[in-house]
């Protein structure tokens, strides 16, 4: 037998294949597609059919999605009683782990085969959109409220948020973020999701696996934590002064820097442009002024890029959004993707069993109590 090899994280290590995204120095594509093509021409209903089905849906299979969405979107009465009697001080994504558990009990799809689970997605994809809405009308003191029809899924969750209609750009905004999160490869919430599936457990299962492995710092909740440093600043002079010191430091800078992207992530890109246009349009251009004074030491000096954190943070800020909310508007998007390799696993299964490094000490025997 050949000798044992060890990498810490599996970092460079092939735990399996897929199509369902390539993440790359030069590309990220959903099935085959670019993620700026994707980005500028289609909906997250497009982007979360085409993870699901394997192809960009025609006009009427887009309208069937959503109207899916629609139909999946109330929740149960006893998942929102559950949300009240959640404490006050429990973060959104504890909530959201423990009701897309619960929310389970109630599941309204029959059969366990490939299809069944696909649909059990559609379900899922809403249901979550629908606690994270509850549990913020419920935290600011007003009752949930039923969702609208003919509302996109990004407009759904702003409507049962604030009980109105949604800014247009606001939608275009939450829209284009839902895309950019909706899939990443075999990142760690997806490599959890794929774990979990590989024993034949159930999505639900799966998808509450990966939440918990998002819910972890160093992987989801860079963009909270990168709109917690910025908001820490008044002005730009401030922010220019601080990351001057945070880098002669040699301190971690919340928003910058990726597992795979050395060159700058594609994500970033394209959803600073459309900040820079929603700043312009608030009047709250000393926003991007401290967001610049903090990048373009990193960028110019270090070599180190946004991750798409870094705008999506300031996007939600300027919406509105608490911070509370960030991360699980990521898992709103994230759970078509790590549904499609729900899917993708299930199909050609074998159990996740890898080896490990004993450490420990020599085979030794017990001693007797009286001489331990």
């Amino acid at each position: 037998m050949s000798e044992k090899t060890f990498s810490p994280g599996l970092a460079g290590v092939i735990a399996g294949e897929t199509d369902i995204a390539c993440v790359d120095q030069g590309v990220l594509l959903y099935r085959g597609y670019p993620i700026a093509e994707l980005a500028e021409k289609t909906s997250f209903e497009e982007v979360a059919y085409l993870l699901l089905y394997g192809e960009l849906p025609n006009a009427a299979q887009l309208q069937a999605i959503k109207e899916k969405f629609f139909q999946y979107a109330p929740l149960p009465t006893p998942v929102i009683d559950a949300i009240r009697q959640m404490p006050e001080e429990v973060p959104m994504m504890d909530v959201l782990r423990s009701m897309v558990s619960y929310t389970g009990h109630f599941d309204p799809i029959e059969g366990d085969d490939h299809d069944a689970n696909r649909e059990r997605a559609l379900w899922l994809t809403s249901q979550i959109a629908g606690i994270i809405a509850a549990r913020f009308r419920l935290m600011n003191g007003k009752e949930p409220v039923d969702p609208m029809s003919g509302l996109s899924h990004a407009a759904q969750i702003l409507y049962q948020c604030h009980g109105e209609a949604p800014d247009p750009l606001a939608e275009e905004l939450v829209d284009l973020t839902l895309v950019l999160y909706a899939e990443h490869d075999f990142n760690a919430s997806t490599f959890t999701c794929r774990v979990i599936t590989s024993t034949q457990s159930d999505i639900v299962s799966s998808i509450t696996g990966g939440i918990g492995a998002l819910k972890g710092p160093l992987h989801g909740g860079a963009n909270e934590a990168a709109m917690e440093m910025l908001v820490r600043f008044k002005t730009a002079d401030e922010a220019a002064a601080w990351i001057k010191e945070a880098l002669a430091k040699k301190e971690k800078v919340m928003g910058f820097g990726h597992r795979v992207y050395k060159n700058g992530d594609h994500r970033a890109r394209i959803l600073e442009d459309k900040l820079r246009k929603l700043a312009d349009k608030l009047g709250k251009n000393e926003w991007m002024a401290i967001y610049d004074a903090i990048k373009e030491p990193m960028v110019n000096d270090k070599k180190i890029y946004p991750n798409v954190d870094y705008p999506c943070g300031l996007t939600y800020y300027l919406l509105g959004l608490p911070l509370d909310l960030y991360t699980p508007l990521f898992v709103a998007s994230r759970v078509t993707g790590w549904s499609a390799h729900v899917l993708e696993q299930a199909a050609d299964n074998r159990i996740y069993r890898p080896l490990s490094i004993y450490t420990g000490p020599k085979e030794r025997s017990v001693p007797a109590i009286s001489e331990r």
